[in-house]
C-alpha cells in the first residue's frame, strides 16, 4: 500500500470518530469508571441522542462460512452511522481478546473503522484503541 493511501486510511472516517470519542468523554468524565459496561453503553446511546448522531444498538451479526449461516448471537454493541462499529467495555484492562473480537466484527460486517472504549480507565484516553481493516 502506498504511503498515500495508508495516510488515506489512517484519516477514514476521522470527523465521525472524533465525534464518537468526543461524546465517550463527556459520559466518562460524567460517571468514572466502575459501573457495568450496560450503563456506559446506555448513557453513551442517550449522548449520541443529544448530538445528532445516528447509531444501532446491538446489532447482529450472523457469521457465513461457505453456504451456511450461523446464528451465533454475535452482537456489536453500537454501530454509528453505517460506518464506524463500537465495542465498550469496562474492564482493569484490554486484553488480547477484546481487540481480536473488534477485528473479527470488522471483517464479518465489512466495515472498516473501529473504536475500543474500555471505560474502567482513571483517564479515558488511555482505554481507547481505534482500529482500520
Amino acid at each position: 500500500m502506498s504511503r498515500i493511501a495508508q495516510n488515506g486510511a489512517a484519516y477514514l472516517h476521522q470527523e465521525l470518530t472524533e465525534q464518537v470519542i468526543g461524546a465517550a468523554l463527556d459520559v466518562h468524565t460524567a460517571l468514572g469508571p466502575g459501573l457495568l459496561k450496560s450503563a456506559y453503553e446506555s448513557c453513551l446511546a442517550h449522548e449520541f441522542t443529544l448530538r445528532g448522531i445516528e447509531f444501532v444498538r446491538q446489532v447482529e451479526l450472523p457469521v457465513q462460512y461457505k453456504d451456511h449461516l450461523v446464528e451465533c448471537g454475535y452482537r456489536i454493541d453500537l454501530l454509528v452511522a453505517d460506518r464506524v462499529i463500537v465495542e465498550l467495555e469496562s474492564v482493569d484492562r484490554l486484553l488480547p481478546i477484546h481487540e481480536a473480537q473488534l477485528l473479527t466484527y470488522l471483517k464479518l460486517s465489512g466495515i472498516r473503522i473501529g473504536l475500543l472504549i474500555n471505560f474502567n480507565v482513571k483517564h479515558l484516553r488511555d482505554g481507547i484503541k481505534r482500529r482500520i481493516v
